[in-house]
């Protein structure tokens, strides 16, 4: 069955949400035969697969390539493009032209970072026809001005922003919202407030839905994971062992044999 927008919406208060990131052809044929309900082409890209330290680097036309790749393994999960730092930085007619560009390719929807301080543009997106999800809590396309990776809610300021952020994500039209690094109880309580999903990264169990990146659940990355990563598989150590056994071989005359 073909998941849309639509029925992200209405899974909350179902049944909780699956999601993962993904870049490339074959992990999303995985991610989808494996019934996952959202994937997201994330600009995570950068700092998993491209090398980057931060996703600030990924560009629209990196982004349209990982996403072309995604689109094509993908018969059932809605797909989710993440709008990168440069564009979501421009003018709002240049961001809307980047959106429709995704919707063209085969998206279901586009990610937009940002609280009350990008009301206006999710609305002006949502209000010319663009499915918009939210994210809010820590934005990675912001680390470098926040400096660190955190939790974000545990003062009372800031536990008021949060929730004035996910209030404004909901009022501007989005079909679901990204809560990422938020305080668990803060997390629940934004959960409760919202008629949309929350769907949470390192928020706790308190949240609609849940989503991870890719690398980091299957072991596939080269830095150390978060420590709210459940790793459900050592994909990386195998790999190596792999090319290891075959070095071996080669250098031993035991292949080709």
């Amino acid at each position: 069955m073909k998941i849309t927008t639509k029925t992200i919406r209405e899974l909350k208060g179902d049944r909780p949400i699956s999601a993962v990131t993904a870049y490339d052809f074959p992990t999303t044929v995985y991610a989808d035969e494996a019934g996952i309900d959202l994937i997201l082409v994330g600009d995570s890209v950068g700092t998993t697969v491209l090398g980057y330290s931060t996703t600030v680097p990924v560009t629209l036309e990196m982004m349209e390539h990982h996403a072309a790749a995604v689109l094509r393994a993908v018969p059932d999960a809605l797909v989710v493009v993440d709008l990168p730092f440069a564009e979501a930085s421009l003018e709002r007619e240049h961001v809307l032209r980047a959106s429709r560009r995704f919707l063209q390719m085969g998206a279901g929807a586009v990610k937009l970072e940002g609280g009350v301080a990008q009301q206006d543009l999710r609305s002006y997106l949502v209000d010319a026809g663009i499915p918009v999800l939210g994210h809010i809590g820590l934005l990675p396309q912001r680390i470098q001005v926040e400096g660190a990776y955190r939790k974000y809610g545990r003062s009372e300021a800031e536990a008021e922003q949060i929730l004035a952020d996910a209030e404004s994500v909901e009022a501007s039209g989005c079909f679901a919202c990204i809560g990422e690094m938020i305080d668990p109880i803060l997390s629940g309580e934004i959960r409760d407030r919202l008629s949309i999903p929350l769907i949470g990264i390192g928020c706790g169990p308190e949240c609609d839905g849940q989503i991870l990146v890719s690398h980091d659940m299957l072991g596939l990355g080269t830095e150390k994971v978060p420590s709210f990563v459940k790793v459900y598989a050592e994909l990386g150590p195998q790999i190596r062992r792999s090319f290891e056994a075959y070095r071996e071989d080669v250098l031993e005359n035991r292949f080709p044999s």
